[in-house]
């Protein structure tokens, strides 16, 4: 039976990958030999005892794929800053500490009789309220007995991190595009973006357990979409919720991976490479019970949330607790409608009440954001000396940055695979185009087993060996190229190994999920890239009609730490041309937005290096450095060694000189 199960899940991976996205169908290969990987240790379980060691393996994985949680045990320092009377329940608006001065909003639900209450912490899904978006379901709860709590995830409710005053709404656009850029930081200094939400959850499940209408013996959890990712992972590794109930989101990485694959706070790093899925989070804490939900038209599809049930399912069978596992599929898209609601009434009446209660939902008076904002602005920005997400990360990073050797930076640059063999890649041409004193030549280059990259090749009509120049694609690399091919050098202009899920629809963020579905494997989209480019080195140093020994590469933007990354590794690009390319990773740290930084990002790289160290590798080969740029893409004056453009405005005819000017320094 589960092998069946395991070639439906496969067939359905399969069938989600897009037949136009090589780079997904490489990855997502890779992804299943992994899951297959983890289910052959799954296999092996076979008792309580069994289970329980595995359990401190999984534990253990999590917490060292997130860097640990916070250390902190300071007070919550936590206020009530107004209160709703509501026809039969009471809600408080509520501020706390997550960390120092690191501010959590939240409304807090309770019957408006004395009493001692089962406590419910509820998740907040992707709405930009956040805290607002669970009162229907935190509403009833207060109306059945319970206490709840719900709080704004960072980036939502009153915690937005990049509001900007002028457009009076956050600059990322929205909530989910705030995690993306958080999750790049935390990238960074090698660290899990989920462990500073776990770590609210895990502060405000400490401010729910406290209260004084609150049984702390008798705590349960529940979320939707990203809260429900949340829940899942709090229920994981805080053992005093005794039931769980995550809402569309669990799913096998079997069907997600290639397809509605989770975010930033949503997922840990590596996280299939270090032998992990979904189910084990539900099995961290069996028997503990749990509800698994998902919807019939869910992207978190239903097939993809009972693998996670059926895994579930035979390992709470090994405790004696199979009913304590359940699985609940309703009707429609994403999100929660009445007949999931009731179940989740059902499930937390049956597991905190001991079955005393009604199921039935009833109205509710549901109220308006600003009704039930704890902050008199609605923004945490404006209490007395508060931070934001971007600076908790920075003070850890600083906290654990120890800088490293550029021995040891070279060893890393193996490490992640950079260098190449040296041996010609197989390439095909596809086909060849006579042009103006050069020809062009559209070549296929296999960068490694299954994957290729495209080319192009412009070959002057001289005679003899020539130097070459390596352009990556771009705007700078379309205008001189033709230049420089007929000033008799070959140019080779390549495109790096790219993903179709490029959304172009989220202002900033880059190829974020490339890179998300590149970590979750155990690999850097960056790293991969600048790998392609040594193949496209490779290709040039076989040709017989190139001077090996003068091989040049030039990029624009954010390729040119991907070039920086290639010929820090192989000392075969003498002489590099970098053009509006940030200069370093200290200044993405302290924003709360960057332009594609996930495009850049190596896991735990700012540890122990910037982009300064790779510089310094490159020893005494030519480095031309122009218009140097910050994380948003804006020149800026970054002290001596650098070049600048003129501000040229309306002088159409030297719109393009400075280009070529810097084009024939580079090539001479």
């Amino acid at each position: 039976m589960r092998h069946l199960t395991l070639l439906l899940a496969l067939g359905s991976a399969v069938a989600q990958t897009p037949p136009d996205d090589p780079l997904l169908r490489w990855m997502d290969k890779i992804a299943q030999q992994h899951l297959q990987a983890r289910e052959d240790e799954i296999a092996k379980i076979r008792t309580v005892a069994d289970a329980e060691q595995r359990k401190k393996v999984v534990r253990r994985k999590i917490l060292d794929a997130l860097g640990g949680l916070p250390s902190y045990e300071g007070p919550l320092n936590a206020r009530v800053t107004g209160r709703i009377q509501a026809d039969g329940y009471v809600i408080e608006k509520v501020i706390y500490e997550s960390l120092p001065r690191y501010y959590v909003t939240a409304n807090l639900y309770r019957p408006n009789r004395p009493g001692r209450y089962p406590g419910v912490l509820l998740q907040a899904g992707h709405t930009q309220e956040g805290k607002a978006e669970p009162q229907w379901l935190a509403a009833n709860l207060a109306l059945k007995g319970f206490v709840s709590l719900a709080f704004d995830p960072a980036g939502q409710g009153e915690r937005e991190q990049t509001y900007d005053p002028q457009l009076k709404a956050p600059a990322a656009g929205w909530s989910v595009n705030e995690h993306i850029h958080q999750g790049a930081q935390a990238s960074l200094a090698g660290e899990g973006l989920a462990r500073y939400y776990i770590w609210d959850a895990k502060r405000s499940l400490d401010y729910l357990a406290g209260r004084p209408e609150v049984d702390p013996a008798r705590l349960g959890a529940a979320g939707c979409s990203g809260g429900g990712a949340l829940t899942t992972f709090i229920g994981a590794l805080d053992s005093r919720l005794k039931t769980v109930i995550p809402s569309c989101f669990p799913n096998s990485y079997r069907l997600l991976f290639s397809g509605a694959n989770p975010h930033s706070e949503m997922t840990l790093p590596r996280h299939l490479s270090i032998g992990l899925d979904t189910a084990d989070f539900t099995e961290l804490s069996a028997p503990a019970p749990w509800l698994l939900h998902a919807t019939e038209e869910d992207y978190f599809t239903p097939p993809g949330a009972k693998l996670v049930y059926e895994e579930a399912r035979r390992w709470y069978r090994l405790y004696g607790a199979e009913e304590k596992i359940g699985y609940f599929v309703g009707p429609g898209g994403h999100g929660t409608p009445l007949v999931s609601r009731e179940a989740m009434y059902q499930w937390l009446i049956r597991w905190l009440k001991d079955g005393e209660g009604d199921a039935r939902e009833m109205p509710v008076k549901i109220y308006p954001n600003h009704e039930l904002l704890a902050t008199k602005t609605g923004r945490v920005d404006d209490e007395p000396g508060s931070r934001k997400l971007h600076q908790v990360i920075l003070e850890s990073l600083n906290a654990k940055r120890k800088p490293g050797t550029l021995d040891e930076l070279a060893a890393e640059l193996r490490r992640l695979r950079i260098p190449s063999g040296g041996a010609a890649p197989r390439v095909q041409v596809i086909r060849e185009t006579p042009g103006d004193g050069f020809s062009t030549q559209q070549v296929r280059i296999e960068s490694e087993p299954g994957l290729e990259i495209d080319a192009s090749i412009l070959v002057p009509s001289s005679s003899g060996k020539k130097p070459a120049v390596l352009l990556l694609t771009g705007t700078l690399s379309s205008l001189v190229a033709p230049k420089i091919a007929k000033a008799g050098r070959v140019v080779m202009l390549l495109d790096v190994r790219r993903s179709g899920s490029y959304d172009t629809r989220r202002p900033f963020v880059g190829d974020w999920l490339a890179n998300t579905r590149a970590d979750q494997i155990g690999l850097d989209l960056p790293a991969l890239r600048a790998h392609d480019i040594l193949r496209g080195v490779d290709l040039l140093v076989s040709r017989p009609d190139i001077d090996a020994g003068s091989i040049r590469a030039a990029a624009q933007g954010v390729k040119g730490f991907w070039l920086l990354l290639a010929a820090a590794a192989d000392p075969r690009i003498s002489k590099v041309w970098l053009d509006r390319t940030p200069v370093s990773f200290t200044e993405a740290m302290n924003n709360t937005l960057n332009t594609a930084l996930s495009d850049a990002v190596i896991h735990g790289f700012a540890l122990r290096w910037d982009i300064g160290d790779l510089v310094k590798l490159l020893g005494n080969r030519t480095l031309l450095r122009t218009d140097p740029a910050n994380w948003m893409g804006r020149v800026v004056n970054a002290g001596p060694g650098f070049r600048y453009r003129w501000a040229l405005g309306d002088i159409t005819d030297r719109a393009e000189a400075q280009d070529h000017e810097f084009a024939r320094e580079f090539i001479n």
